[in-house]
């Protein structure tokens, strides 16, 4: 990892710590495959409480123990990794426990079987494209970080590039929710056999994509000049956040729609 980004031209000390940031993210990995696939099976029987429960204990702790962690231990960014890492786990261990003893989940509870290796080509049918639709997400961030590049000194470029990352991922969450509605209501519909309920959810999930993507793209676009101001004093930093603003709308116009399609799925 550390050779790889070296190799795309990021620094090498930064390099180095996201390198072993990225091998201690690995067990995390697992547990977020289990977490995801929980969360669409809640969410496909209206079953929310759990998971903001879940997610609210999960957060307590999360806050003292990545401290402890990363200060208090000295572990840095491992630490920071074993913390997100350890939290993922305990969420997946709480909604699987919920699963196994809840009785609202009594009728739709099912135990493992060799049933489910059938499944597996419908299952990549649905997960490869899905995958290419996060991929085109990391792009477009990619792709602010390669343009922050070519600014005349690091410290210039880690700061706008924070600021455009940080104002791509919190926007992110808009869509996303959009999306994430839009596929279990989908599912319902498929579900019921009503496909004309299904496509008018696909049409409504894009207009409101469409809608809130032109909103956003255009505020930034008139808050250009003042934007670089929610983060910074720079007076350098803050004109080259305004210089990128137009790309940054147009990042953000990509993001709206991918995070909606992503959550859309067709079927014959």
């Amino acid at each position: 990892m550390e050779k790889l980004l070296i190799l795309l031209g990021q620094d090498p000390l930064i390099a180095q710590e996201a390198g072993r940031y990225a091998i201690w993210l690995i067990p995390s990995l697992f547990a977020y495959a289990v977490l995801q696939s929980l969360v669409r099976f809640f969410l496909a029987q209206g079953l929310i409480f759990p998971m903001p429960l879940s997610s609210s204990l999960v957060l307590l702790l999360h806050i003292p123990l990545c401290w402890a962690l990363v200060f208090h231990l000295g572990l840095g960014n491992i630490g920071a990794a074993l913390s997100t890492g350890l939290c993922n786990w305990l969420n997946t261990i709480i909604l699987l426990t919920y699963l196994k003893y809840s009785s609202t989940c009594e009728k739709t509870r099912v135990h493992f079987s060799t049933d489910v290796f059938l499944s597996i080509k419908k299952f990549f049918v649905l997960a490869i494209p899905s995958a290419v639709m996060v991929c085109l997400e990391w792009w477009s961030f990619e792709l602010l970080i390669l343009l922050s590049g070519l600014l005349p000194n690091s410290k210039l470029e880690t700061s706008v590039l924070s600021i455009c990352l940080t104002t791509t991922s919190l926007h992110y969450f808009i869509p996303y929710s959009v999306g994430a509605a839009a596929s279990n209501r989908i599912s319902n519909e498929l579900g019921a056999d009503n496909p004309r309920v299904a496509r008018v959810v696909v049409w409504a999930a894009m207009v409101l994509a469409v809608t809130e993507a032109v909103i956003v793209s255009t505020i930034l676009l008139c808050c250009r000049s003042v934007w670089g101001y929610v983060y910074s004093n720079d007076m350098e930093v803050v004109n080259y956040v305004k210089r990128l603003a137009p790309l940054l709308s147009l990042s953000l116009f990509a993001d709206s729609l991918q995070a909606v399609l992503s959550g859309l799925h067709f079927q014959e």
